[in-house]
């Protein structure tokens, strides 16, 4: 098939996503993630793990490692798929997150804070935390996966009232 017969040019009247990773680093019982910058646009002062948008030439696997570099100087073993998210928040076009899970055995890390501060929380003390809205319900389900499980999948909306509707399947 030729690039052409893609369809990569079909796009009038169809639904369009932005690619992401959402990435979750494990060192022993403590999980890294980023409290966001106040001055950040998406989730100021909330915490979230690393990820951003995937480059153009990258696999979303490439691009989970890529960011997890970039965003904290750790090089990462055994990065696993654990979800894929259709996010809809009301826009033309949507966003599609491929959530993963890694771990390292390094815990120094090295951050830019103008994205915000990286910490090495105790799985026990992440619920206690001002977590961006979708993640008490999503990093539980990533941090007890089995090894060998399959990914999930999700469909993330909003309501009437702007409050965020999950919806869960599992393979």
């Amino acid at each position: 098939m030729s690039a052409k017969e893609q369809g990569a040019d079909a796009t009038q009247n169809r639904w369009l996503v932005i690619p992401r990773t959402l990435c979750f680093v494990v060192n022993g019982d403590d999980v890294l993630l980023m409290k966001r910058a106040p001055t950040r646009r998406i989730f100021p002062n909330r915490y979230n793990g690393v990820g951003g948008h995937l480059e153009r030439d990258e696999t979303p696997e490439e691009g989970a490692k890529r960011e997890i570099l970039e965003e904290t100087g750790l090089h990462v073993s055994d990065i696993r798929l654990c979800g894929v998210h259709n996010i809809d928040a009301g826009e033309q076009t949507g966003i599609l997150l491929f959530v993963f899970i890694a771990y390292s055995t390094e815990r120094h890390v090295i951050g830019d804070e103008r994205e915000g501060t990286l910490h090495w929380i105790p799985k026990t003390d992440i619920q206690s935390l001002d977590l961006v809205e979708d993640l008490p319900q999503i990093l539980p389900h990533v941090l007890n996966m089995p090894q060998n499980a399959h990914p999930y999948y999700a469909h993330i909306s909003y309501d009437d009232r702007d409050r965020i509707q999950i919806r869960l399947s599992q393979p």
